[in-house]
Order: C-alpha cells, then structure tokens, then sequence
C-alpha cells in the first residue's frame, strides 16, 4: 500500500469514521497510521483548547498553544488529566460541547465523592458503537451470534457499550443486566447464546450457580466467546472461567472517561490488547515522575483521545499498570498492544515494605486444590504495620477437617510466590460476597486520615 496522502488523512481525521470490518484500518502500515493520529491528535487538542476552559487554562500556563503539536512526540508537552478533573468540575465543566447538542449522559456511582460524568455527542456514540463491534469481531463474534449481555444497564457504561456494538455488529442482543443469575442460565441455554459479556467475576458466578443447578454450560449451552472486562483478572482465573463455562475468554478494555469499554480488545489469539490507535494515543509513563517509559517496560497507562467530539481528553492517566508493545500479532493486526493490566495505583497496596496488587493474590489463589476463585483482602493496621487476611472460600465439598491445611498452603504460596505474611480465613460456600457488576476484592480497615 501507498502513504496515506495528508488529504486522506485528513478527511479520516474529520470524519472520525471507520467501518469495523474494515481490515484496511485495522492493518494499516504503522507509518499510515502515525499521519492519521497525527491529524487527529491536532484536532483533538484545539477542540479541547477552544471549548475547555481547564485544558486551555493549562496549556496556557505551560505556555503550549495547540499550534505547537506537530508530531506525535510532542504530546508530551500537554498536562495530563485526571479523575479528580471531572469531579472538580461537575458535572459538565470538562465538556466541549454545550449540553443541548449531546445524545446522552454517563455517571460513575460516585461512591467516593461526586460521580464523574461523561457525555457524548451522537457521533461520539456512533464510533463508539463502531469500536465495540470492531472489538467484539476480534474477538471472535459474528453476524447473527446471539450476545446475552449481563454487564450492568444504566449509567455504567458496560450494559449499553456492548448492546450497541453488538447491534452495530449485526448480531442478537440480550439485553439480561445482572442479576437473576438462575435465570441468565436458563436463557442462555434456552436461546442458544453464542457470546456472553460480563465482567469476570460475575462469568465465575453463573458458572458456580450452573453448577449447583446441575446445568453444566460447556454441554448445554452453545458458548464459545466471552468478552469479559471492567475490573482486572488474571491468566489463572481466565483458565477457570474457560474451563469451568467452555468457552474462550477475552479482555476487554476500556473506561468510562476515554469512551467506555471497547478502547482495546484481544483478538483470538489472546496475546494482549489491540489498542485502537486510529481513535487513541497511547503512552506509559513511570507513576511517580510522569516521565515516559521505553517500550515493553511496565509503568502507568495515558490515553489521548483522537475522534471524541463532547469529551476530549487529553493526556488521561488511567491509574492502570501495564506495558505496549509493537510486537507484530499472528492476526496481522498493527496497532499496538497493551498487555494486560495487572493492576492499578490506587489499588496497589504496601504491605511491610512489599508493593502488592490483588490481582497478583488472585494469580496465586485460582487454581490451588481445595479453594474456590471467590476471595476477598482485609487490610488493617497492627501497630504500624499494615497486615492482610486473605477471606477465602473452601471449595464444594471440601471437608473442614481439611480447611486447617488448606489455610497453611495458601499462606506458602503466597509468601513463597509474592513475598508477604498473610492470615486466611477459610470461608464456606457462598459466604463471600458475590458481585453483579465489578467485584469488591478489598475492605480497607485501616484508620483514615493523617
């Protein structure tokens, strides 16, 4: 293929518009791609200067002026954005849009404050809906599949993220939500879903559920695809959920503030996330002094958005840990992918000195003989130390004569593998809470404040 010429690009970077068939995109040659970001990244940034009041405010107090992004290094030069931004300035202050001209309104819980809210212009929902059904493709849906959906519908962005894609897709929708996971089963079977969409830990419920029924999914069902998301997972509960639904788990990835679920997505071959770069900017940088990190070194994800109209973001520090890498994919995808993300910094716990995530407990517990993949961490102070117990759960049918033992393997493998002295709590089935939407892994005890 020729260079995309600046007048293709150009009117790309207008249009903002990519079918989510399109293989050309999707494998275009990187240095096609860059001419297309770079256009879109200049747009980006003189829709935020000139309809945002914060990011013109900071760019002019770093004395950047959106004339002076020429290539794409130079994003660098903007300041980053954070969550507290939106809730700073809510609920519509981050918008470049007035209100009258959006399609819809998202809204975290804001269970920690006021929500941060997210808007989107009709095209904003249309590319929106374009990237999920792009995502769900490379995942392995199909035209025509049935999707039962249980992510959760209203001002979560999940729910309606993956029903539009799916219909953009051309596939069925169920629009299930969480909840009466009895009954998602029975539908499942019933219809003959394809595809389900859930977050990881509620798969883990339907699964466990099915089983009590005596409903085995991996016979009755026809599933062959999940796409699961929203919360972090790891390889060890991803080998459950497939062996335990029989089907082939895929990451998804996205957050409400960027777009919403759909920013980058596995393909088949589950080697990593595609990162759709003709929509986003990715960087890495290290968490502490903001500085980029090289390629395939670990460090805190930062997205630039390219083609979104009512919400440009600029340089957004997701809290995310993972590492990009340009490493061709078997697919013959091009844009870059993000490993997966093992974790967040304000998840990162600091436990006598030893930097833990949950999802590296989670990696050691899934799988170990006598438990189940359901737990939670308790973190207090004793003393001046901080300290977990890990609150597990025995698995069906395992004796409690058993749980003494079980608890002392537990606390090997974790010290062994990560480094840290835990407590275990050995838990009967279904005492630790279930979640329908993202589950809850930790119960911080510790005092608050100075």
């Amino acid at each position: 293929m020729g260079a995309t010429t600046r007048t293709e690009a150009g009117q790309l970077a207008r249009s903002g518009q990519v079918r989510y068939h399109d293989r050309e995109v999707e494998t275009m040659p990187r240095d096609r791609l860059r001419v297309l970001q770079l256009e879109r990244l200049r747009a980006t940034v003189d829709n935020a200067y000139r309809n945002v009041p914060l990011h013109r405010a900071r760019m002019d107090a770093a004395g950047v002026k959106p004339s002076d992004i020429r290539t794409l290094e130079h994003v660098a030069r903007l300041p980053f954005t954070v969550k507290t931004d939106l809730r700073d300035h809510y609920p519509f202050g981050m918008f470049a849009r007035p209100v009258d001209a959006l399609a819809r309104l998202h809204a975290s819980s804001g269970t920690t404050g006021k929500p941060t809210v997210v808007g989107y212009t009709a095209g904003d929902l249309d590319r929106w809906a374009t990237l999920m059904a792009r995502s769900m493709t490379s995942a392995g849906a199909r035209p025509g599949d049935i999707v039962h959906n249980a992510y959760g519908y209203g001002l979560f962005t999940g729910g309606l993220g993956a029903h539009y894609g799916a219909e953009k897709l051309g596939a069925v929708v169920v629009p299930m939500s969480g909840g009466s996971t009895e009954r998602q089963i029975a539908l499942i079977v019933d219809f003959g879903a394809r595809v389900l969409c859930a977050t990881p830990s509620y798969a883990l419920a339907i699964a466990e559920v099915a089983e009590t029924m005596g409903v085995d999914l991996r016979k009755s069902g026809k599933l062959a695809v999940g796409l699961f998301g929203a919360e972090p997972w790891s390889e060890a509960m991803r080998r459950e959920i497939e062996a335990r639904l029989g089907l082939k788990a895929v990451d998804i990835y996205g957050l409400s503030e960027i777009m919403g679920p759909g920013v980058a997505c596995e393909c088949e071959h589950q080697a990593g996330l595609h990162g759709w770069e003709d929509h986003f900017l990715f960087e890495v940088i290290d968490p502490e002094t903001g500085k980029p990190r090289p390629d395939g070194e670990a460090g805190e994800l930062v997205i630039t958005t390219l083609t979104k109209e009512a919400l440009p973001m600029l340089r957004y520090r997701t809290r995310d840990i993972t590492r990009l890498t340009d490493e061709p994919c078997a697919c013959g995808r091009t844009h870059r992918r993000i490993l997966r993300v093992t974790g967040r910094n304000d998840d990162m716990l600091i436990i006598r000195g030893v930097n833990v995530y949950p999802s590296q407990i989670e990696a050691v517990l899934v799988g170990l003989p006598g438990i189940s993949p359901h737990y939670q961490l308790v973190v207090e102070r004793r003393g001046s130390l901080d300290h977990v117990t890990i609150e597990v759960e025995a698995a069906p049918g395992s004796p409690a004569s058993d749980w003494p033992e079980t608890a002392a393997r537990v606390v090997h493998h974790v010290k062994s593998l990560i480094g840290i002295t835990t407590d275990i709590v050995m838990k009967s089935v279904g005492e630790v809470p279930r979640s329908q939407g993202k589950a809850v892994r930790v119960r911080d005890l510790r005092p608050k404040g100075p």
